[in-house]
């Protein structure tokens, strides 16, 4: 694991408060200015690290990665699957290019012009190809909201919920970047007094605050992976908007859960963030009562202290307003039980396949991660502005997510997933 020292300092002016710091260094694929096919990259500061001139150019040769092409493609698909001696290799090397004592590329005007360039110019693209996508439901708080406002408070947690990790697989194919529009799902609900479901626009559309990681090297199928194992499997971590139409999802998902409800849109932060640049702000997470069993024990400490906060922006305010500010060390399940528990039954996993962490809600009504639980079910809407509220989101609102771990001098963010919402089309 290859962690960058606090003191170093990229050679490029890094901004305090940006998220990427020579400390972070998180992978994404992009495409120059005037250039049809997609590079991948690295994010410095407000510029871009291009790995795939740099393989091109034998910037990254090491005894590692000797004869490997690990950028040619447009994904990162390959170098998550290749493993952590190559992930350690790859960090190793480009710290050392952008360091600011390091003259190769600080002293080479020519060199630095080809390789790094300004974010505002560039184009962002999906990080992965997503052959499986799986949303969690690993936040305690946000099931027991939940329980409460559909079961009362006596019966707010299911009975396996502090004994399984619970999950649904959801729609690969949907999983969108940070700016594509959200057009408003339609399908079938049915009003609490009628007698019958109708066909039309989701009345009640909300977000939800999530993280997700990416699968690097997978696995075989009927071979678990252990839990004190999970940490070779994972390569890094975005942001993520797992988008639900509310009423959609209170009609069908009795019994099998989830359907129409989630799969037409869940949007991603376009850069992945290592897990070496947040091993520094790994912590205890909440205790588990009772103790998980065998598969599910043995990793300590694997939360993280990751800052979340919410805006919305409706379209007559000039600013957005932040609605919720979260953390995801709440998280219940870690994402080592998580991908431990995925593997039990055997199920293989490969590189680029992405697990969503769920609802990342906390304690106290400021730092719940969904509208359903802020404006709870309806009856306590969230105040934007002096003129505007909301229960759910409307067409033409704009809701963001950004997250970010303090340290000392710096920051390793993960920049912002949002999206804007667009009317349903017409139901004929």
């Amino acid at each position: 694991m290859i962690v960058i020292d606090a003191r170093r300092r990229s050679f490029l002016d890094v901004a305090a408060d940006s998220h990427f710091p020579i400390q972070n260094l998180p992978y994404g694929a992009f495409k120059r200015p005037g250039v049809g096919v997609t590079h991948l990259g690295v994010a410095i500061g407000d510029h871009i690290f291009d790995l795939t001139l740099a393989e091109t150019e034998g910037l990254l040769e090491s005894p590692e990665l000797q004869q490997r092409r690990l950028f040619q493609s447009p994904t990162l698909n390959t170098f998550m699957g290749a493993g952590r001696p190559v992930w350690d290799a790859v960090r190793k090397r480009v710290a050392e290019l952008l360091d600011a004592d390091h003259a190769e590329l600080r002293d080479n005007t020519e060199l630095r012009n080809e390789l790094l360039v300004p974010m505002n110019d560039a184009v962002m693209c999906m990080p992965a190809e997503i052959g499986d996508y799986t949303d969690f439901y690993s936040s305690k708080y946000h099931a027991t909201n939940v329980g409460i406002m559909f079961r009362g408070k006596e019966n707010a947690l299911m009975p396996n919920y502090t004994w399984v990790p619970v999950a649904y697989h959801g729609r690969a194919s949907s999983v969108v970047l940070s700016g594509t529009e959200i057009r408003r799902p339609v399908g079938q609900s049915k009003a609490d007094d009628a007698d019958a479901p109708t066909v039309g626009p989701c009345r009640l559309l909300d977000f939800e605050l999530e993280m997700g990681f990416f699968i690097g090297p997978g696995s075989s199928r009927g071979e678990p992976i252990p839990v004190g194992n999970a940490m070779h499997h994972i390569f890094g971590m975005v942001l993520v908007n797992d988008w639900s139409a509310r009423d959609i999802q209170k009609w069908e998902y009795q019994p099998l859960g989830p359907f129409l409800s989630k799969n037409f849109a869940t949007s991603i932060s376009p850069w992945v963030v290592p897990m070496d640049a947040l091993e520094p702000f790994r912590c205890d997470g909440p205790e588990q009562d009772p103790a998980p069993l065998p598969y599910l024990s043995g990793e300590k400490r694997r939360a993280y202290d990751i800052h979340l906060d919410v805006l919305l922006k409706s379209p007559d305010m000039s600013a957005a307003a932040r609605i919720s500010r979260s953390n995801f060390r709440h998280m219940y399940w870690t994402i080592c039980q998580q991908l431990a528990h995925h593997t039990i039954s055997g199920c293989n996993l490969r590189p680029g396949d992405l697990l969503a962490s769920g609802t990342l809600s906390g304690p106290t009504p400021d730092s719940y991660g969904s509208l359903l639980e802020l404006a709870w079910r309806g009856t306590k809407p969230v105040k934007l502005s002096d003129t505007a509220e909301r229960k759910f989101l409307q067409d033409h609102d704009t809701l963001t997510l950004t997250g970010w771990c303090e340290g000392e001098g710096f920051r390793v963010g993960f920049g912002e997933v949002s999206g804007k919402i667009l009317p349903a089309l017409s139901v004929e």
